[in-house]
């Protein structure tokens, strides 16, 4: 199986994506927000959309990395090295500005299914950090001289869905509690900011202080 990953591999970017998905953002505040004004369905209808935009970012990451791979092993690394300025710059703004989780309580007038998908989906494929983000991000688990590179950056993409869509779900479950901690605890809130910072500046200075491998 060509397309994973060695397994130091797998275990810094399951870190990684451990803390992405306990970090507050907009796709959380939707699925939350549903979730404890419309019903626990309701933040799944959403979750699934977002995790939707998931998909369709990682196979436009993937292949159009591969492509670029393909084209320019210089210009991939290049992207590389920008994604590493990119999580310095998340690294930053976590410690000075933290993350924001803000939810309303208000009864809010029924959606369908389809309808909180939809809205999950929009939010997610719309937001342009995250395309920036998957752009910059999936190739730090990657090497240049990969001929398996664009099968690995696929398979990345999917195990972070798989790994969001059960915790997320979990966080649903338990929205009332989940949400609480995290607005009465602002040291909970703070020690996700710092481990954020901490994770992806190492990401960022290891692709620093090595070459093109």
């Amino acid at each position: 199986m060509a397309f994973v990953p060695a397994l130091p591999v797998i275990g810094a970017f399951t870190l990684a994506a451990a803390i992405l998905i306990v970090t507050p953002g907009p796709d959380m505040t939707l699925f939350l927000g549903r979730a404890l004004t419309q019903g626990r369905l309701a933040g799944i209808a959403a979750l699934l959309g977002a995790s939707t935009g998931l998909f369709v970012h990682t196979m436009l990451a993937a292949f159009g990395l591969s492509a670029l791979l393909a084209t320019s092993p210089a210009a991939f690394f290049t992207v590389k090295a920008a994604g590493a300025l990119y999580l310095v710059f998340l690294a930053v703004q976590a410690i000075r500005k933290g993350s924001a989780l803000t939810l309303e309580r208000r009864a809010a007038p029924g959606r369908s299914f389809l309808e909180n998908w939809a809205t999950g989906l929009g939010i997610n494929l719309l937001n342009p950090k995250i395309v920036l983000f998957f752009v910059t991000f999936l190739p730090q688990f990657v090497s240049v001289q990969d001929p398996d590179a664009g099968a690995k950056l696929a398979f990345l993409g999917l195990y972070f869905i798989a790994l969001e869509l059960p915790a997320c779900t979990a966080m649903i479950l338990a929205a009332d509690r989940f949400s609480s901690a995290l607005r009465s605890s602002p040291r909970i809130a703070r020690a996700i900011d710092y481990v954020f910072a901490g994770v992806f500046g190492a990401f960022a200075l290891r692709i620093v202080l090595t070459r093109a491998q």
